[in-house]
């Protein structure tokens, strides 16, 4: 089995231009002093919090600049980051940047489910770093094929590490890396640009419970 070290590790060997890979890279506007650091240990707790429980696995596509670019985590913002230690049982989250903490609108609606399941699901995207446009690293861009394809070996470690689980993607864009990796997932409306209520409806589908009281949250 993949151990925790050894995904670590393979997340710090990789590198692409215009990628901001969060457990190696320093963001000079935002970050604190031993910011990749912090971000590793924030994934670290979260997988040593999980090892061994880890029932489904939620991706998302790439991280964004508002979200796991700064936490280390995958559909998370800093603003739910106690949120995280309290579901998931993670002891050692903390924030890696100055100033205040900002929240991101896909991972607002992302937690407002996660809070309300009795399994904290394991987060991660298909492509695990930040893809930004040239030039401007307070951007988001799509990864790569051939970005997401060198990963293959880090994502094969994820799942050898989880074990056997169910997999949903979230969005057209994460269920395409992994049925081109060759792995069936169930796909969820991602719920950015207007997908909030779809999102949604699809997860109670999954997890056959309501959660129309997220949708109300949501848009408020």
């Amino acid at each position: 089995m993949a151990s925790r070290d050894k995904i670590l590790k393979q997340l710090k060997r990789l590198s692409f231009p215009f990628v901001f890979n969060p457990y190696t890279d320093y963001c000079t506007d935002w970050d604190t002093p031993g910011a990749p650091r912090i971000r590793e240990k924030n994934l670290a707790s979260l997988m040593e919090a999980l090892d061994g429980r880890v029932r489904t696995i939620w991706f998302g596509r790439d991280l964004g600049y508002l979200g796991g670019r700064r936490t280390g985590i995958a559909l998370t913002d800093e603003a739910h980051l106690q949120n995280l230690m309290q579901i998931s049982g993670a002891l050692d989250i903390r924030r890696a940047t100055t100033g205040p903490a900002i929240a991101e609108r896909t991972a607002g609606t992302i937690w407002r489910i996660l809070e309300q399941l009795e399994h904290m699901p394991f987060l991660w995207n298909i492509f695990p770093f930040h893809p930004y446009s040239e030039g401007n690293q307070s951007s988001n861009r799509s990864h790569r094929r051939q970005e997401r394809r060198d990963c293959t070996a880090l994502l094969e470690a994820i799942l050898e590490w989880t074990g056997d689980c169910d997999l949903i993607a979230i969005g057209n864009d994460a269920a395409a890396g992994l049925n081109e990796a060759g792995l069936r997932c169930i796909t969820v409306r991602h719920p950015s640009y207007g997908g909030t209520a779809d999102f949604i409806s699809g997860m109670e589908k999954i997890y056959e419970r309501d959660f129309s009281g997220s949708a109300q949250r949501a848009l408020f």
